[in-house]
């Protein structure tokens, strides 16, 4: 596993990985305007196991999109009163709106793996999710909305490495959870539960696109130019923009540095 991890990392340097990447994220600009444009509906779901690779390919994806155009959405756990709902009911209303476009970080999907794996679930709530999944997405397929369903496939092995990594970087430590460790001792629960997830939602109107996460550099271009390619769009020709001239003075003065607080210069220290 670790050759060939290093193999595929070595037929891919940084330097093309960026110049790809960033290809891609221009063409991401062009369906975003195409979205809010032709006032199209497109969700996009990220799945698969920790640390997959999911959030930095999300991270990616919106990176040059319009907040307001494009949102991440990454629900936590359901309160009192959303556990009393239908199972569906809190995601719908991050749905978007024409002219949007939503990048669910982990989805309705939480049913089928977590959820059911740890036990947070009933066996009859995850058969009815099983049942009631496919009709809900076939409901907003027809609906019109675009839906595109990314499956992030990641090694034990890969895994393990990545968690043991967030271990000693401080800045990474918090993506490192219990329930993260729990993935580990459950690895093949949660296989099982991806391959029944599969067989019941992997439908004709939504089907499941799966990625190779091991090499993330791999694994972002990957699924961008996929997603890129699924959906019909076009470039919009941007509106004209024409600066208008600088008005004259009319006696404006600013007021003395020393009447406001400025943030201290930081950055001096390392000016050489």
């Amino acid at each position: 596993m670790a050759g060939r991890k290093e193999r595929s990392a070595a037929t891919l340097s940084k330097s093309v990985y960026e110049k790809e990447l960033f290809r891609l994220q221009t063409e991401l600009v062009k369906l975003q305007e195409w979205v809010r444009a032709e006032g199209a509906r497109l969700v996009v779901v990220f799945e698969g196991r920790d640390a997959a690779g999911k959030g930095g390919t999300i991270k990616r994806v919106a990176e040059y999109l319009n907040p307001r155009v494009a949102r991440i959405t990454a629900l936590p756990k359901p309160t009192e009163r959303e556990r009393s709902q239908w199972y569906f009911q809190r995601y719908v209303e991050h749905l978007p709106a024409a002219g949007e476009i939503v990048l669910f970080d982990r989805s309705w999907y939480n049913r089928a793996g977590v959820e059911h794996v740890m036990g947070f679930c009933t066996q009859e709530e995850h058969r009815r999710f099983l049942h009631q999944c496919p009709i809900f997405e076939r409901m907003l397929v027809e609906d019109g909305i675009l839906l595109r369903k990314y499956w992030f496939s990641v090694s034990d092995a890969v895994q393990e490495e990545r968690f043991r990594r967030r271990v000693g970087d401080p800045t990474r430590r918090w993506k490192l959870s219990p329930m993260d460790l729990q993935s580990i001792t459950r690895w093949e629960a949660y296989s099982r539960a991806k391959d029944e997830m599969l067989v019941h939602t992997d439908i004709a109107e939504a089907p499941w696109y799966v990625v190779e996460s091991d090499n993330k550099r791999r694994a972002r271009l990957n699924m961008i130019a996929h997603l890129l390619g699924s959906v019909p769009y076009y470039e919009v020709p941007p509106p004209v923009i024409e600066f208008p001239e600088r008005p004259p003075s009319t006696g404006y003065v600013r007021p003395p540095k020393d009447l406001q607080t400025y943030v201290p210069d930081h950055a001096a220290g390392f000016v050489k």
